[in-house]
């Protein structure tokens, strides 16, 4: 039997060329539009658009009034660093290598071009918050898009959703609101209102670019690991399973499959899972264009 650091050799050099490693240019890419949007944008006018860089803007703001510079890249590689740490179990290696990724170069661009933040003049609150929301979606949907992650609100939400069984999603929202309502004591209701403005633009230019605009994915899953699978899927993704009887019809043996609807964003989640499990699993993803009932739009809403 093959050992575990054998093992998690193995799964490196499968990542290694797995798309991911081919599409890290665009990773590359991603990060770096978002970040500048983060510098030329939020920095400067003191919009702190929710998660871990919206915190990392406050407490650099405060450290600034007393006197110390604290570099806001810097401080969201350590905590999705250790925020890591909690949701590795269920991740497994390509999760974290991914995730990692995102978070490295996004706040290493942060830092990179702080020194254009210096330069920028305080401009109009509306128009920053609207151009930072744009860039940044279109930053943040490449690097979902090529299967990447930078961690932040989607981390902590999944923690909190494997001890809670709150949704994922609304887990998110009510984070990132958090921290909008945190930064009115440091720069001003107004500014925390047009930090709000700018995460929801966001949020949608980044399913914009991600998908054309689609919501939700449904995914079905045959794999000889499939109560491995639904396991990884209920308790790390906190998302409800279906188990399906199906049948092989050139072999004539049942398969049980599994179907999950998921976000978009929840996809590069869903393979590591699938990848960890069973690297010869089928997975079909489609798109759906509407999810109503418990977890999902409410009917007649």
């Amino acid at each position: 039997m093959a050992s575990k650091p054998r093992q998690t050799r193995e799964r490196i050099k499968r990542l290694i060329r797995s798309s991911f490693v081919r599409d890290l240019p665009l990773v590359v890419a991603g990060c770096a539009v978002a970040a500048l949007a983060v510098d030329l944008f939020m920095v400067p006018n003191g919009l702190a658009a929710g998660g871990l860089t919206g915190l990392a803007t406050i407490l650099s703001a405060v450290a600034d009034a007393n006197g110390f510079y604290l570099p806001i890249g810097l401080q969201t590689i350590v905590m999705n660093a250790l925020l890591l740490l909690f949701v590795l179990r269920t991740g497994g290696v390509r999760y974290a290598i991914q995730t990692i990724t995102g978070f490295i170069l996004f706040g290493f661009f942060c830092d990179l071009f702080m020194p254009l933040a210096d330069m920028m003049e305080q401009g109009e609150l509306v128009l920053s918050a609207l151009w930072g929301g744009i860039i940044s979606g279109i930053g943040y949907g490449l690097v979902f898009r090529a299967g990447g992650n930078t961690g932040g609100s989607d981390t902590i939400a999944q923690i909190i959703s494997r001890k809670t069984s709150l949704p994922v999603g609304g887990t998110v929202m009510a984070l990132d609101v958090a921290v909008c309502a945190a930064s009115i004591p440091v720069f001003s209701l107004t500014n925390a209102l047009y930090a709000a403005l700018s995460m929801v633009l966001s949020g949608y230019v980044i399913d914009m670019v991600v998908d054309g605009g689609n919501r939700e994915r449904a995914a079905f899953i045959i794999s000889s690991s499939y109560d491995e699978i639904a396991h990884d899927i209920m308790h790390g993704m906190v998302r409800g399973v279906t188990c399906l009887d199906a049948i092989g019809m050139w072999s004539g043996e049942k398969r049980p499959m599994l179907m999950v609807v998921l976000s978009p964003r929840e996809v590069s989640y869903l393979k590591a899972i699938v990848f960890e499990r069973d690297r010869d699993a089928i997975v079909i993803i489609t798109d759906v264009n509407e999810a109503l009932g418990e977890g999902f739009k409410e009917f007649g809403a």
